[in-house]
């Protein structure tokens, strides 16, 4: 029983820095969809002040959707996790009950036993009875050590109730987190089935307003192309310079620690992707496709700033319809561009650190910021999600 006792608290505490380490992510992978959700509602709330029927609202709207569906998965896993290590520690329970009901007759054994010997003469008679040397030195050693065994196994007796105590508060404190996890979930589905409501209801507002969509689909199609054409002018144009020698020379060394920091880039903005990389369709219109997007588009509170992702140097700043100002900043053979800005915080020729302010970011017609971003390695365009952590 004792070699059993100690081989599962072996495996137990084997296992622990791993459930806790698990349970750590767990915890922080939830808290990332919290505040991504409590970010998606306060533009949104922005966004109520201005225009409640726009697709804007509907992408945020969807985008919440999924970081809520994202976090009633993750409650699920929390309470399995739950249930998984009730059951252990009730398997635990048993097993401590079990070895405590054994130390127990064992120690009245012992104590009945002391009892029995307590008068000397009868450890005389008993250790004399004894039918060779062997007996005798074997009745002398269990007399001798009978009342240390008493004590050794009372000891043992507390430190299992007490072993008990333990799991029994571990077993209370895991149904109440259980229990607090399934009440969360209840309150988040029933969140997620209010939101998919009004999804579905703004869905149909905005089907009625075809001709005004695609009128402004048309546009803006128009403006990308703008933005598209001037951007790959000006990145072939630094290529052509850089191989030709006659701009200025590349940083490799710069390049060589952008690169190995792809997926590490800290976000431009903190905020939400509304438009991704590349081809997408209309949010509403399904057989109407949206232009095609060189970066990505993030929806960020009013009055966020546009913030450098690495150490670069401004290269140019220009204007493009329908984007404001836009910053371009090379760092060795990379490029990142920061479009949409109301107003610029640098010149060509700064030297930028990670981090550093570029500018504050244009309000969209939701009254929210929304940053146009881009980013190149030469002349191939890149996905940022792909290099943002």
């Amino acid at each position: 029983m004792k070699r059993i006792l100690i081989l599962l608290c072996i495996a137990a505490f084997t296992a622990l820095p791993a459930r806790t380490q698990d349970v750590s992510k767990q915890e922080e992978r939830k808290k990332q969809l919290e505040e991504e959700i409590a970010m998606i509602d306060k533009q949104l709330g922005s966004t109520s002040k201005k225009r409640k029927q726009s697709l804007n609202t509907l992408i945020l709207t969807r985008q919440k959707i999924s970081a809520r569906q994202k976090l009633i998965t993750q409650l699920d896993n929390d309470i399995a996790g739950f249930d998984r290590s009730i059951s252990n520690t009730n398997g635990m329970i048993d097993r401590l009950n079990s070895r405590l009901d054994t130390l127990r007759k064992y120690h009245a054994d012992l104590v009945l036993g002391a009892y029995k010997t307590r008068d000397n003469k009868v450890w005389f008679m008993y250790i004399l009875s004894s039918k060779d040397i062997n007996q005798a030195l074997r009745r002398w050693s269990y007399l001798k050590n009978i009342s240390a065994a008493v004590r050794q196994q009372a000891s043992a007796i507390k430190s299992t109730e007490l072993d008990l105590q333990l799991e029994n508060a571990r077993l209370e404190d895991l149904k109440a987190q259980s229990m607090q996890a399934r009440s969360e979930r209840e309150k988040e589905k029933e969140a997620l089935s209010a939101e998919e409501r009004r999804t579905n209801s703004l869905v149909v507002q905005l089907s009625r307003q075809e001709k005004s969509m695609k009128r402004d689909l048309k546009k803006k199609q128009e403006e990308v192309d703008r933005l598209n054409k001037e951007i790959e002018r000006i990145l072939a144009e630094a290529v052509r310079q850089q191989k030709s020698g006659k701009g200025t020379a590349v940083d490799y060394a710069l390049s060589a620690k952008f690169g190995e920091n792809k997926g590490k880039l800290p976000w431009p903005v903190n905020g939400v992707v509304i438009q991704k990389f590349g081809q997408s369709y209309h949010p509403v219109f399904k057989n109407l496709k949206m232009p095609y997007n060189n970066g990505i588009n993030i929806s960020a509170s009013a009055g966020s700033n546009a913030n450098a992702v690495f150490d670069g140097v401004v290269k140019q700043i220009l204007v493009m319809p329908g984007y404001d100002q836009c910053v371009l900043v090379q760092h060795g053979e990379y490029f990142t561009f920061y479009c949409k800005l109301k107003r610029v915080y640098v010149k060509s020729g700064d030297k930028l650190s990670t981090g550093d302010r570029i500018g504050e970011i244009s309000l969209n017609e939701d009254g929210n910021a929304e940053l146009h971003f881009q980013l190149w390695k030469g002349t191939e365009k890149q996905n940022p999600e792909s290099w943002l952590r």
